[in-house]
């Protein structure tokens, strides 16, 4: 199911911040990052909304004078909030609203890798349906554009044209 994070992440953010100094690895990163928990066993702090805003908080407070590394940084809550997003973490409010409706986060592993396994295929093919798409509107097949993507994880300032 990471295809399903990260192709979606990259390709909805864009198309809503239209903003090539976003650091998108980071998104791709963020967007990925909750399936970490699987060591735990469930759900944990990662599924849950309150970190998400308390990291974009800490961001805002310490980067304060500092434009271009909030700029990147930001981009990281900005992944993990599409990753609440695309994980359904919305629809179980133990878990999104914690610890607003109790301390306790469920057992029983991830809410998204219980979903059928035809499910999680049809998704993924959606994910790498838009890393195709993000191939293309980007110009990855350019090198030059790759390796800017690569190197900062922004994209060809042409593109906002």
């Amino acid at each position: 199911m990471v295809f399903w994070y990260l192709g979606i992440s990259l390709a909805f953010v864009w198309n809503v911040f239209r903003s090539p100094a976003l650091d998108y690895r980071l998104v791709m990163l963020g967007s990925v990052l909750p399936l970490v928990e699987v060591v735990h066993g469930g759900p944990w702090l990662l599924h849950a909304l309150v970190f998400v805003v308390a990291l974009l908080g800490l961001i805002m407070v310490t980067t304060q004078r500092r434009r271009l590394l909030r700029r990147r940084l930001i981009s990281l809550p900005i992944g993990l909030m599409m990753g609440l997003v695309l994980n359904g973490s919305w629809a179980t409010k133990s878990v999104f609203g914690w610890p607003f409706f109790g301390w306790d986060f469920p057992g029983g592993g991830l809410p998204e890798l219980q979903w059928a396994l035809g499910v999680r295929i049809v998704l993924d093919l959606m994910g790498l349906a838009a890393l195709a798409w993000c191939w293309r509107a980007f110009g990855f097949a350019d090198r030059a554009n790759r390796e800017l993507f690569i190197r900062t994880g922004h994209l060809n300032r042409a593109l906002v044209a």
